[in-house]
């Protein structure tokens, strides 16, 4: 007797199956709740302190002081400090009470891309979201990869480095990158209490720098007076000085990149007990001590790190190759507190450095989700984590490749990103306070959004490199959205479908008579000649049987442009007519959808009839594409065959 011992390999049809469900785990038809700091937390979460939640603002907010004092110097020279102010003075007086509106208008965390999108209706909003996402794609995978690279060049410049690894920033940039991904393939949940602990080391760690500084320079004034010297010997009038630094400032824009994440983070604020879902009030309060914190604690370390770095570092270490490119309080750390606290500051440097972006990509596995399927713009499994984790991951490898990892390279891209988002949230203000009929917030929020725009203009001017990337991004989300639009234009394209009571008691008067049959109408004058016109020209053409009782259904497009929609079907009896109305994305795919439900509904399988449209075949496809319309009848047959592969149980279409 022979023993067939079975191949323990799965097969490749098995092993497909288990990579495809690996995936996708997660998919949902409704919104995902994403992992990350910035993901939705479950029904019964209770939110937790403003104060916490701020420190996942931190990770992304207070990190930059990795980077920023390096930039401000390279970018404004000796005259750092006066441009950092200028700074100082849009994050307090421009960018927080923008934000702060923001947080009131978008309670649940959609910050200034969903006020927008509710201004403009129809495809200009979509358009306009779409473009908006590749500015927040832009933001988002720049810090990402930006981070990574400060956090290599803290590495590289370590004492205790080994030598292989000195010149290999690139390299060590793409495994943080790659080590950031594998955590969101694996499954990254809340991290509330990491951040807590690395904001609080790495903010403690910056004040013992910034102290020590302060007591060399106090114990050394002549360094102030070396700086002033030099300053005013490049600038001899004030005038020239405040002249500069506002000529500057835009190239320090990327030290305000934490309020986007603070509004993204609302839904994990502790609101008030009196708090509902149309008035959370208390998530609003918390929210905006958050904002207004971190605003303010990170103005006092802006100012300080600038004059620190700018009156204790040789300017020509802040250049490429400079021992302070990129590490500017990390060189202060090394050079008065020794190589062994300089150590663990580059280590907590490095920490919260990668730690905001995986705060950067939870973000964007919230903001992608939230509507590009929800438009139709792609494909359902872009609700899953993991397939949008490997395309960003993959994004983010290409522009490390691109920048050679370079800090000072990517400051100009990050900064357009983060000052886009700043002007729609900002535009956004004063469009609410001018509905609101709120005077002078119109007008101050008006003249932000001018400073913004100046901001924005003169740094794509200086550095269009942060333009080129986004309009990529911009590109790229268009045209694969559109090309999935059209991909997913035959699906049904209903998330529910209801009757009301009337309804209810049409159909099942209806079903008393043997089979459902269905007239679609296009509602016009809806008068008695109307209806009973279609009904005899249906009658003769598509030999409905006399005496049968028939039933008119009717779809209005409201909003072409969105792509799902619950259907409900309200009945209504009008001059004799019995007829079924309801609002639809689209008129086949509604008449389709509600057949379908007919036939769960009845257990019958109903029979549509329709006419034929008079017109160019191409028009009408490019009617039903745009405006939902179109040549109704085939259209409705193709989204039924697709819905419904056996034919027996396929609603009939009939077209006289």
């Amino acid at each position: 007797m022979t023993t067939v011992q079975a191949d323990p390999t799965p097969s490749p049809t098995t092993a497909s199956r288990r990579w495809r469900a690996w995936l996708l785990d997660g998919l949902s038809s409704q919104a995902a709740r994403h992992p990350g700091p910035h993901g939705t937390p479950p029904a019964e979460h209770k939110g937790h302190s403003w104060w916490r939640v701020m420190c996942l603002t931190g990770v992304d907010y207070f990190s930059t002081l990795g980077y920023q004092p390096g930039i401000a110097a390279l970018a404004a020279g000796l005259l750092s400090p006066f441009a950092t102010l200028v700074l100082i003075a849009l994050t307090l007086l421009g960018a927080l009470p923008v934000y702060r509106r923001v947080a009131k208008e978008s309670p649940n965390g959609e910050g200034s891309i969903a006020m927008l999108e509710r201004l403009l209706p129809w495809w200009a909003g979509k358009l306009l979201v779409l473009v908006l996402l590749g500015f927040a794609a832009t933001d988002f995978i720049i810090t990402m990869t930006l981070s990574a690279a400060d956090a290599s060049a803290h590495v590289v410049e370590n004492p205790f480095t080994p030598p292989l690894l000195h010149g290999a920033n690139l390299w060590i940039t793409l495994v943080l990158l790659a080590a950031l991904g594998a955590v969101f393939l694996k499954g990254f949940r809340e991290a509330i209490g990491i951040a807590v602990g690395l904001v609080g080391t790495y903010l403690v760690l910056n004040i013992v720098v910034l102290a020590t500084a302060a007591g060399h320079v106090v114990s050394h004034p002549v360094v102030v007076g070396n700086w002033w010297d030099a300053m005013t010997a490049q600038h001899s009038s004030p005038v020239a000085i405040v002249g500069v630094a506002l000529l500057v400032f835009p190239k320090l824009a990327l030290g305000m990149s934490g309020f986007e994440t603070g509004v993204a983070v609302m839904p994990q604020v502790r609101g008030a007990a009196t708090d509902t879902d149309a008035r959370p009030a208390g998530r609003i309060r918390g929210t905006r001590r958050l904002l207004t914190t971190a605003a303010l604690v990170m103005s006092g370390f802006l100012l300080l790190s600038s004059l620190a770095t700018t009156l204790l570092i040789p300017q020509k270490e802040f250049e490429t190759g400079g021992s302070a490119n990129g590490r500017a309080l990390a060189y202060l750390a090394h050079q008065y507190l020794g190589e062994a606290f300089g150590t663990v500051y580059d280590l907590s440097t490095i920490a919260i450095l990668w730690f905001a972006g995986a705060s950067a990509m939870a973000g964007l596995l919230n903001l992608v989700p939230r509507y590009l399927p929800r438009y139709g713009m792609a494909p359902e499994w872009a609700r899953a984590v993991r397939p949008l984790v490997l395309i960003f991951l993959a994004t983010a490898f290409g522009i490390t490749f691109f920048f050679n990892a370079s800090v000072d390279e990517q400051s100009g891209a990050y900064a357009t990103g983060v000052l886009v988002l700043m002007l729609s949230a900002s535009f956004a203000s004063t469009v609410a306070a001018r509905h609101r009929r709120l005077r002078a917030a119109t007008l101050g929020f008006g003249a932000i959004t001018l400073v913004f725009g100046y901001t924005l203009v003169t740094n794509v001017i200086e550095r269009p490199d942060g333009l080129k990337i986004a309009l990529l991004f911009i590109l790229g989300i268009l045209l694969t959205s559109f090309a999935s639009r059209v991909h997913r234009a035959f699906e049904l394209r209903a998330v529910h479908v209801d009757f009301d009571e009337t309804a209810e008691r049409l159909i099942g008067a209806a079903m008393a008579a043997g089979p459902l049959r269905v007239i679609a109408n296009e509602p016009d004058e809806r008068d008695a000649a109307e209806y009973r016109e279609k009904e005899y020209s249906q009658r003769e053409e598509t030999h409905i049987p006399d005496g049968r009782p028939v039933l008119f259904l009717e779809v209005t497009v409201r909003d072409s442009s969105d792509f799902t929609a619950d259907l409900h079907v309200r009945g209504e009896e009008r001059y004799g007519a019995q007829i079924l109305r309801v609002e639809g994305a689209g008129v086949a795919n509604t008449i389709a959808a509600v057949l379908m439900q007919l036939r769960e509904h009845t257990g019958q399988v109903p029979h549509a009839y329709f006419n034929w449209t008079e017109g160019h075949p191409f028009s009408h496809l490019l009617r039903f594409l745009v405006f939902g319309d179109g040549e109704v009848a085939p259209v409705a047959r193709e989204v039924l065959r697709r819905a419904e592969p056996d034919p027996a149980l396929r609603p009939r279409v009939h077209v006289g």
